[in-house]
């Protein structure tokens, strides 16, 4: 089942403190990318965000699981309706993917 437009718009509303949210749609779902940053998805109307070392450690109590059949896990928010809880996440996380190096493509 696709996401809904709605919903992503919803999830953007919710995460608007973390920064500049924009989405883009990506093989019949959607990726979310912060002030230029890929760091979510939203498949089947649910929001995941990629796994770092910062996220698990502060939000240790949230679910990782794969957002589609094949991926690797992400952290999977539940309750889109904990803005505190998504902001928080989604600047972390960030945060430890600009410390990242930069991957070539090949």
């Amino acid at each position: 089942m696709a996401s809904h437009q709605d919903f992503v718009d919803y999830v953007a509303e919710q995460l608007r403190e973390a920064g500049a949210i924009r989405s883009r749609k990506m093989f019949g779902e959607y990726g979310l990318y912060c002030d230029g940053m890929f760091f979510a998805v939203i498949c089947d109307n649910q929001f995941f965000v990629k796994v770092t070392p910062a996220g698990e450690e502060a939000f240790p109590h949230l679910p990782k699981a794969p957002p589609y059949e094949g991926a690797k896990d992400y952290i999977w928010v539940e309750d889109v309706d904990d803005r505190d809880t998504m902001t928080a996440l989604t600047r972390l996380t960030c945060l430890a993917l600009q410390d990242q190096p930069k991957k070539r493509r090949k």
